[in-house]
C-alpha cells in the first residue's frame, strides 16, 4: 500500500522530511478495524514528532492522527462496526498513523462519521474534538447549567474552534475567546464566542473592562508558560485551569492565593496506557456526530491541502508550524 513516512527528524523546509514509500497492508486482529483511509488532517502532534522524535529503530514511521475512512475488514473480536461503515477517529500514537492507504485501529477509539459530512469535513474533527471534550467536561468539569465564564486561549485554531462550539452547545457558559488577529477574532465570534479579547495584550485588564473580575474555568491551548502569570490573575477563586500544550516552566504557586487548580489534558493518554475506559473516546465521537447531524456543531475544516502526497503533507506541516492556522487543514484521497 502507499504510505507517507518519516525517516529522520528534519525541518519542513526539507522535502525529505516526509517521503512516499510502499508498505504491506496491515491485517486486523482482536478488536481492530482495517480502515481504508479517505482523508487525513494535520495536527501539531504530527509536526512535533517529525521535528523532535526519531522513528524507533530507524524504521519508517507513518504519522497522521485524524482520519475519516471506510471500514474494509474487522478483527475477530469486533462488535461495534461492520465493513462498509464510514468512520472517523484520532487513533493511537503507539501504532502507525493514518498517512497511508489502510490503517488498523482499535474499534473503541472510533466513532461513526456524521451522515451530513464528507470525508474531508469529518477528518477535521476527531483529535481536536476529543481533546476539547476531555478538557472541558472531564478536566474542567464544565456543567450544563451554572457554568459561569469559560476563557479559551488561542481559540481560532483547531482545538479552540471546536471547544467554543462544544461549550455553547452543551452548557450555558459565557465563552470568552482570545484571538490576536482580525481574521482569528472574526473566526471565534462566528463560532459562537460571546466575547473576544487579545492574548497579545494583558488579558486580566481586558476582562475587567467588560465587568468580568474572574473566570471559573480557563482552557489554555497554547503558550501557557508565556501567559501563565496573566491567567493566574484572570482565574476566579477555586477556579480550574486546564492546559494542553508542552509548555516551559510555570510557577503554579501563582494559583495558590485563589485555591485554583491546574489540570493537564492529553487525548492519547487513554490509548497510550490501554485504559479500560478508552471506549469513552468512540462514544464521545458518536455524540458529536449526532450534534453535527442536528446542525449544532460544524466542521472546523478551513483549508483543503490537496491529495495525500508527500509534498502536500510537507506543505501542510509547514502551515501548521506557522502558528497562523485558523481551523484545520485536510488532505483527501491518494
Amino acid at each position: 500500500m502507499k504510505a507517507i513516512a518519516q525517516l529522520q527528524c528534519l525541518p519542513a523546509t526539507d522535502p525529505a522530511c516526509l517521503i512516499a514509500i510502499e508498505l504491506p497492508a496491515p491485517v486486523p486482529t482482536g478488536r481492530d478495524l482495517l480502515v481504508r483511509v479517505e482523508a487525513v488532517s494535520v495536527n501539531p502532534v504530527d509536526t512535533k514528532l517529525r521535528r523532535h522524535v526519531p522513528p524507533p529503530g530507524g524504521q519508517p514511521r507513518v504519522l497522521g492522527f485524524d482520519v475519516a475512512g471506510v471500514v474494509e475488514a474487522v478483527g475477530p473480536d469486533v462488535t461495534l462496526f461492520q465493513p462498509g461503515q464510514r468512520v472517523m477517529y484520532a487513533g493511537d500514537r503507539n501504532r502507525p498513523g493514518g498517512n497511508a492507504e489502510y490503517q488498523c485501529v482499535d474499534e473503541r477509539l472510533v466513532g461513526r462519521m456524521p451522515a451530513t459530512l464528507g470525508f474531508a469535513q469529518a477528518a477535521a474533527l476527531p483529535l481536536t474534538t476529543i481533546t476539547a471534550w476531555e478538557a472541558l467536561f472531564d478536566r474542567l468539569q464544565l456543567p450544563a447549567t451554572g457554568a459561569g465564564t469559560l476563557l479559551v486561549t488561542a481559540a481560532a485554531g483547531g482545538v479552540g474552534s471546536i471547544a467554543i462550539q462544544l461549550a455553547k452547545a452543551l452548557s450555558d457558559a459565557r465563552v470568552v475567546a482570545t484571538a490576536s488577529r482580525p481574521e482569528s477574532r472574526a473566526q471565534v465570534l462566528a463560532l459562537g464566542a460571546d466575547l473576544a479579547i487579545d492574548h497579545g495584550q494583558p488579558m486580566a485588564p481586558q476582562l475587567k473592562a467588560t465587568g468580568i473580575t474572574g473566570v471559573e474555568r480557563i482552557f489554555s491551548i497554547s503558550h501557557t508558560d508565556a501567559h501563565f502569570a496573566d491567567l493566574a490573575k484572570c482565574i476566579a477563586p477555586f477556579g480550574r485551569l486546564c492546559a494542553i500544550d508542552e509548555c516551559g516552566p510555570i510557577d503554579v504557586r501563582l494559583l495558590k492565593p485563589r485555591s485554583a487548580s491546574l489540570h493537564w489534558e492529553g487525548m492519547f493518554t487513554r490509548s497510550g496506557f490501554n485504559l479500560p475506559d478508552m471506549g469513552e473516546q468512540g462514544a464521545l465521537l458518536n455524540r458529536v456526530a449526532d450534534l453535527v447531524d442536528a446542525g449544532r456543531i460544524r466542521s472546523t475544516l478551513a483549508q483543503q491541502g490537496g491529495r495525500i502526497t508527500a509534498a502536500n503533507l510537507v506543505a501542510a506541516h509547514a502551515a501548521v508550524e506557522s502558528g497562523r492556522m485558523v481551523g484545520k487543514i485536510v488532505l483527501e484521497g491518494f
